[in-house]
C-alpha cells in the first residue's frame, strides 16, 4: 500500500535500523522503544491486522516466530527471556495498520502485561 509507513520502510523509502531480512520479513529497531530491546516484526506483504489473515497467506506467521528466535539470539534476549506482541486494532492499540509484531526485552517485566 502507498501511504502505509511499514511498507515505505520495506521498500527503502523511508530510512530505518535495520537488525533481520529474508525474502518474507523484515525486522527493524523502533524509533521509540520501550525496553532496552525494541524490534519491530514486519511481513513484507501487506497485511492489515492479525484479523487479515487466510489460508493463503497464515504461512507467515511461521516466519515471523522463526525470525523471532534468530532476533531475540542475535541481540541477547533468547536466555533472559523476552516478549513477542501483537496489537490487533484500535482498541488493542494498534496505530500502524500493517501486521507486525513487538519484540520487547533485555530488562525484567514483571509478570504483568499491562
Amino acid at each position: 500500500m502507498s501511504d502505509c509507513i511499514f511498507c515505505k520502510i520495506i521498500n527503502r523509502e523511508i530510512p530505518s535500523k535495520p537488525v533481520y531480512e529474508n525474502d518474507r520479513v523484515y525486522a527493524f529497531h523502533d524509533i521509540n522503544p520501550e525496553a532496552p530491546v525494541h524490534v519491530l516484526i514486519v511481513p513484507k506483504e501487506h497485511i492489515a491486522s492479525h484479523n487479515e489473515l487466510t489460508v493463503e497467506n497464515v504461512g507467515i506467521m511461521k516466519d515471523i516466530h522463526l525470525a523471532a528466535n534468530e532476533i531475540a539470539k542475535q541481540l541477547g534476549v533468547a536466555e533472559t527471556g523476552y516478549r513477542l506482541i501483537n496489537n490487533c486494532g484500535t482498541h488493542a492499540g494498534q496505530t500502524v495498520f500493517h501486521l507486525h509484531y513487538h519484540l520487547v526485552g533485555g530488562k525484567p517485566m514483571g509478570s504483568k502485561i499491562l
